[in-house]
Parts: C-alpha cells; structure tokens; sequence
C-alpha cells in the first residue's frame, strides 16, 4: 500500500485551476501515472483532512519539443481533479 506522499506529486496552480478552486470548490494535483481514483481519493483525505466527492483523472501525453535538429519528447503525466465537499477546503497558500 502506499502512502498519499507516493501518490500525490503536487498541486497544479494555474489561473484555470484557481478559478476552479473558488468557484467550483475542485482542486488540482499531478500524480503518479499508475495511481487509480480511488487511491487518489484516499491520498487526498488523508493528507488534507478533507471529504473528496469525486475524482476525475486525465492522461496528458508530452509533447514532443525540438532543440536545433534533434527531436525530443516531454514526459507524459495523469492530473488529477478532486471535487471536495462543500464544507471541506484546501488552502495552499495560506498566508500570501
């Protein structure tokens, strides 16, 4: 079993992220690309103390980047969006 700190790899700060935060109460994280919804949902509760209602999760592939003539490729990760309760929240940076 592992633990949320294996799962979870960290939040995702954008401005569609954050907009999403204040109005639709979803947050969200990268995590490992083998972890399922309900190891997500876990992780998230037991590392924030919140109630998770639902989990969805998206594969991103990489894109592939060139550097002079030679061809690269991004490495491909899973988001996560975790909708949390209405009474649950997670702040990140709290005293900013």
């Amino acid at each position: 079993m592992r633990t949320y700190n294996q799962i979870i790899l960290k939040p995702l700060i954008t401005e569609k992220s954050a907009v999403m935060k204040e109005y639709l109460n979803k947050v969200v994280f990268e995590v490992v690309p083998d972890a399922n919804k309900i190891e997500i949902k876990k992780a998230v509760e037991d590392a924030f103390g919140v109630t998770v209602e639902a989990v969805n999760v998206i594969n991103m592939k990489g894109k592939v980047k060139r550097l002079g003539r030679h061809l690269g490729k991004r490495r491909d990760w899973k988001k996560a969006i975790v909708t949390l309760s209405e009474d649950s929240s997670i702040e990140f940076f709290e005293g900013v």
